[in-house]
């Protein structure tokens, strides 16, 4: 037998199907491989899939798990005896294998595809779901309950803050409008869903005297209390004393402070007073702050000389000050005391109708599932029940991703095992598992619940229950990473030793697998701001535009043009195969959020033409398409909305230029666009078309129908594709599912949908396919789970933010309303500081997770400038980079520092090998082949040389423009006078509809009417008659240029009796008004027609003209005048 490695036995004994486990994996470490390990051992134990009960973190997780032990139970079933006898040996080597337990192992893709109940491999809140469907009655839900999301959540609140706001509810709403007037980051909604998320901790409705207590204060306390501890009756001659003998002091800052002194005198005792007191008589800032300024040494009123010098005409004042120094802290505890009561007041007016709406509608939210499962499983009057029925199915219960289980998911998970140890559940006859596989240093996910601590807890909980049973839980680690190199690794120790491995449970360790893989941490320099980054000057820009300049912009270019020479140049150690160059999708950069620097970076990946996956989140309403979407289905649903139509009309669906808008708009007749563009609609046919079959139609149809009939019969996803790209694609999918989702909770209105949409953000993940070979940008929480050979941080420099939630708990079910920073008292103060100690350690672990997503190279870099004692990522690293001993090196930014292990490779350069033999090879394939005769080079007639156009003022379109408006024209005259005049649209719709002719909407509409125009009129020549022939191709040699061969076609050849016209189509903007006019070029070209036509044939009579198609005029050309210009031409 092969001698197995410290990691592969670390894996074998973790997935032992006997034994109740708790694993705790190092990033990379190969826990799903565990976890489906360990699924695959108690399937082969004999376990039936239905007593398997898996609980994942996210759906893509327990897909991704299916998905694999699914390949694997399938390849079992079909594999060779030999083949699978090595499978089944690895998963347990030393076990003794049968063929009864071979055959056993084919027989159990079928069983776990079709055992009623299936394998339940499912995140908590699936599980807890399906338990509420089958328990309903016994947990007081609806049995054909719907699950909430967030959007329909606040429209509930909405609901219910507008019913209170009209109702009974007045009073509660005014009770906290004093405290969020002027106050633009909170509004009653905001506050209300602060409130729906700490349900549980507002349902014991506590009293004043209770909340009074919390802060330490005796109930019934209120500020006349406070005023009397401090105004005792006699302040204004202490205040006159004190003034006085600080007026005589030679220390300017005790006369400034007699001057306010002496304000305070005949005040009369109000909190304002106070308030105001304690702005003069407390220290502001400092280890001080709060305290006294009597007699201090710096910052003293009055100052320490002075108390010398007038101890007794100072004494009142000191006493005074000491008061207002021991007020102000029960003061801001009342008004926070108040504050918080106002608060459980409107908690409970808000979470009541709240509840009744749900109940009503048979709904239930996020959170309801775990938490009225819990309460299910924990109810003594039916949890025997249920618990019953439960143990009879589940033997085996695993955790994926157990750092981010919040605790009322963890007392689900404990109630479920509860019976594996106590009473009936501890069966002898099944040895009956708990399995649970986390890092703490993963654990990034707080602000949905996620408890880091709660993992420790709960491993000690279930050691100490399992031990009372009689059996151990064993504790495992697995230290060996199988993703990243051992720079990286060592790097990861080294940053996280050097504060101690404060906020990851202590100092990391990791062990590579690939020991000998090369790999590499780069951090460079920092981009910091210039002495003037320059202020965008144009008055359109937003306020927010960045300059060019900007340091975070600059850091963006550096970042994409490096990766752009990665990409060429570069190549990457691959773990077990050969060396590889740099492909797009080797390449992650992750960023802290949406903001900043995700959007710069894309944008600049996107300028060097590099393949980018675009964003990793849609947020619909911010989507061109959609936005484009939207303003055309606000124009349907109000046709006065000129805005609404003008947007749309500039979008892609319609493509018109503002020339056009302009000439719609601008000293119009009519009192709408819309009425102006029906009453001039010949000259925008198609537009008028589309928007008037979207009018009629769109008080008929749903909005799903309405936004097809958009995209699908006029075309609208196509145009969107071709103008916008392919990203457009999700969020125009994201709309139509999104008006399904409408139109199944609400009456299917285009006006009520519209609203409903931009009520507001609605946020979408995109997953990023790790296989399509794009450079991916997202958020490190985004990056969980995901792999690269190369990851890039350029967002390094924030700092650890402060608590954002207004709500704090002081303890269980204490939650207060927090003030301003400096109005907080003390409880609130330590809480705070606890929470912002817990949002540091969570911004440690978010590194973590950031640096170990790499494989072989991670980069380091920042834009902007550090603070004294920062904690911000970048420092951190450049202090690992120290402690590695890390060589300098240089980067795009300058000189920075380069960690690396192993020799990493060259650029690899693809050559075709041959292979060479020593066979005779006869004579014939050794002479060489009888050269040819150069070839005749061809030209056309347009390559003679000359002016193409007239002089004159400024055009409309560029050059290339100007061609492909003509390359358009000349397709639709060839084919169109073929055809009757009512086809015309839907011809060329078709012919112009892709490529490199695809004409907007309103490009056809210029080039219809045009072309009508032309077809439209009586020429002297028969030009569209049925003698013509269009597009006539021909190849001939010019004798008058030396036989120069020349290949050409001519757009209407005309062949009728002895006479042959040849007719060309010119689209100049500025057409000449006589024959002599005619730009040089044009005549050889004409001369270059008439001399091949006049050799092919030489009996006829040859006629040329140009057809001007700006003014749909035929002007006949002499053959004089043609034959002297092509005598002038040149050929080369």
């Amino acid at each position: 037998m092969i001698p197995l490695d410290d990691a592969t036995r670390r894996q074998i004994s973790a997935a032992k199907p006997d034994s109740s486990t708790w694993v705790s994996a190092n990033a990379g470490s190969g826990k799903t491989k565990v976890l489906t390990d360990r699924v695959a051992r108690l399937l082969l134990a004999g376990t039936p899939p239905q007593h398997i009960l898996c609980l994942t973190y996210t759906k893509a997780a327990a897909s991704e798990m299916q998905n694999r032990l699914f390949k694997r139970l399938g390849a079992w079933a079909m594999m060779p005896d030999d083949t699978l006898a090595a499978e089944l040996k690895s998963l347990a080597p030393d076990a003794a294998l049968t063929d009864e337990e071979m055959r056993h192992a084919r027989t159990l893709f079928a069983r776990a595809v079709e055992t009623p109940g299936g394998l339940k491999i499912q995140t908590i809140h699936s599980f807890c779901g399906a338990l509420l469907r089958r328990f309903p009655l016994e947990a007081g839900v609806s049995p054909q309950f719907k699950e909430l999301d967030e959007r329909e959540t606040n429209g509930i609140l909405s609901e219910a803050l507008d019913e209170l706001a009209l109702g009974d509810g007045r009073d509660e709403i005014d009770a906290i409008a004093m405290y969020i007037a002027g106050q633009n980051d909170i509004d009653p909604l905001h506050l209300a869903q602060q409130i729906v998320r700490k349900r549980e901790s507002f349902a014991a409705k506590p009293s004043s005297d209770d909340i009074w207590n919390w802060f330490d204060l005796p109930s019934g306390f209120n500020e006349q209390d406070i005023l009397e501890s401090v105004f005792m009756g006699n302040e204004d001659h202490g205040l006159i004393s004190a003034a006085t003998a600080m007026e005589s002091s030679p220390n300017k800052t005790d006369v400034t402070g007699a001057t306010l002194l002496r304000g305070f005198i005949g005040a009369t005792p109000s909190v304002e007073l106070l308030q105001a007191m304690s702005a003069v008589f407390l220290v502001k800032t400092g280890e001080n702050q709060g305290l006294s300024k009597f007699g201090r040494s710096h910052g003293g009123l009055p100052t320490k000389k002075c108390t010398t010098i007038e101890p007794d005409a100072l004494g009142k004042l000191a006493d005074l000050m000491e008061r207002v120094a021991h007020a102000i802290p029960q003061l801001r505890a009342l008004q926070s005391a108040k504050k918080t009561a106002a608060l459980h007041r409107f908690a409970s007016a808000v979470l009541q109708p709240y509840t009744d709406t749900k109940t009503r509608l048979g709904l239930l939210d996020f959170d309801d599932l775990v938490q009225k499962a819990r309460d299910l499983l924990s109810i003594s009057s039916v949890a025997q029940w249920v618990l019953f029925r439960l143990d009879g199915g589940i033997d085996h219960i695993l955790v994926d991703e157990a750092q981010d289980t919040s605790p009322d998911q963890w007392i689900v998970i404990r109630l479920l095992a509860e019976e594996f140890t106590v009473g009936a559940g501890a069966r002898p006859d099944v040895a009956r598992t708990i399995f649970v596989v986390g890092d703490k240093k993963q654990s990034i996910y707080s602000f949905q619940g996620a408890a880091p601590d709660a993992f420790d807890d709960m491993k000690e909980h279930f050691k100490a229950r399992l031990g009372d049973a009689g059996t151990a839980l064993q504790d495992i680690a697995l230290e060996h990473s199988f993703r990243s190199s051992p720079a990286i690794l060592t790097l990861t120790d080294q940053t996280f030793s050097q504060t101690g491995g404060h906020g990851v449970g202590g100092e990391t360790h990791h062990i590579a697998f690939f020991d000998t893989t090369p790999g590499r941490v780069d951090q460079w320099p920092l981009v910091e701001p210039e002495e003037t980054d320059p202020e965008p000057d144009d008055w359109e820009n937003p306020k927010d535009l960045l300059a060019p300049e900007h340091h975070s912009l600059r850091l963006a270019g550096m970042i994409a043009r490096n990766v752009k020479s990665m990409i060429e140049t570069g190549s990457i150690p691959r773990k077990g195969d050969a060396d590889t160059n740099i492909e797009p999708g080797d390449i992650l950069i992750l960023v802290r959020n949406r903001s900043g620097l995700f959007y710069p970076m894309i944008r600049a990946l996107k300028k060097l033409s590099l393949p980018v996956a675009g964003a990793d989140q849609l947020v619909l309403n911010d989507e061109l398409a959609v936005k484009d979407m939207t303003s055309l289905l606000a124009f349907l649903s109000l046709q006065d909305d000129d805005l609404a139509l003008a947007e749309a009309l500039k979008s892609p669906l319609f493509g018109w230029s503002e020339q056009d808008l302009y000439s719609l708009a601008h000293n119009r007749t009519a009192v709408t666009l819309w009425r102006e563009l029906r009453d001039k609609q010949a000259h925008w046919p198609t537009t008028f078309q589309i928007l008037d079959d979207l009018r009629s139609t769109s008080d008929f149809l749903r909005p799903y129908d309405l936004i097809q009939r958009i995209l699908v019969r006029h075309g609208g996803r196509q145009k969107f594709l071709a103008r916008l790209g392919n990203e457009a694609e999700d969020g125009l999918d994201a709309l139509l599912h999104q008006a399904l989702h409408y139109e199944s909770t609400q009456p299917p209105s285009l006006t009520g949908f519209i609203s409903w949409l931009g009520a507001e953000k609605i946020k979408l993940k995109r997953v990023l396919d790790e296989s399509s070979n794009l450079i991916r940008v997202m958020t490190v929480h985004g990056s969980k789970g995901l792999e690269a050979p190369i990851v890039i941080l350029p967002d390094t420099l924030r700092e650890p933010k402060e608590p954002l939630d207004e709500l704090v708990d002081l303890g269980p079910n204490k939650t207060v309303w927090k003030s301003s920073k400096d109005r907080n008292p003390e409880q609130i103060k330590q809480s705070l500081t606890q929470l912002k100690t817990k949002n540091d350690e969570e911004e440690r672990r978010l590194l973590y997770v950031a640096m170990t997503r790499a494989e072989n190279w991670l980069i380091v870099a920042g834009a902007g400038k550090t603070k004294k004692d920062t904690e911000c990522w970048y420092k951190l690293v450049e202090d690992g980079m120290r402690a590695a001993d890390a060589a300098e090196q240089a980067f795009p930014s300058g000189l920075g520092k380069r960690f690396s292990h192993g020799n990493w490779p060259e650029r690899i350069t693809k050559e075709i090998k041959t292979t060479q033999t020593h066979s005779q090879l006869p004579n014939w394939a050794q002479t060489s082949a009888i050269a040819t005769p150069d070839q005749a080079k061809f030209i056309s007639p347009s390559d003679l040389g000359g002016a193409k156009a007239l002089a004159g003022g400024p055009s409309a379109r560029d050059e290339e423009t100007a061609m492909r408006y003509g390359s358009q024209l000349h397709l639709l005259l060839e084919h169109l006078p073929n055809h009757a005049q009512e086809s015309w649209f839907d011809i060329a719709t078709s012919l112009l509809s892709s490529g490199e002719l695809f004409a907007t909407l309103a490009e056809l509409d210029t080039l219809l009417a045009e072309v009508s125009h032309v077809i439209s009129q009586t020429y002297d020549w028969p030009v569209f008659g049925a003698h013509s022939l269009a597009e006539v191709p021909f190849t001939g040699t010019l004798p008058t240029l030396n036989n120069q061969s020349v290949h050409g076609i001519i757009d209407r050849l005309i062949v009728q009796g002895d006479s042959i016209r040849i007719v060309d189509f010119k689209s100049n903007e500025i057409v000449p008004q006589t024959p002599t006019a005619v730009p040089e070029g044009l005549l050889r070209q004409m001369g270059a027609y008439y001399e091949i036509c006049k050799a092919i044939y030489p009996d006829k009579n040859i006629e040329i003209a140009i057809l001007w198609t700006r003014t749909a005029t035929l002007m006949p050309l002499t053959h004089d005048m043609v034959m002297s210009a092509l005598r002038r031409a040149t050929t080369s």
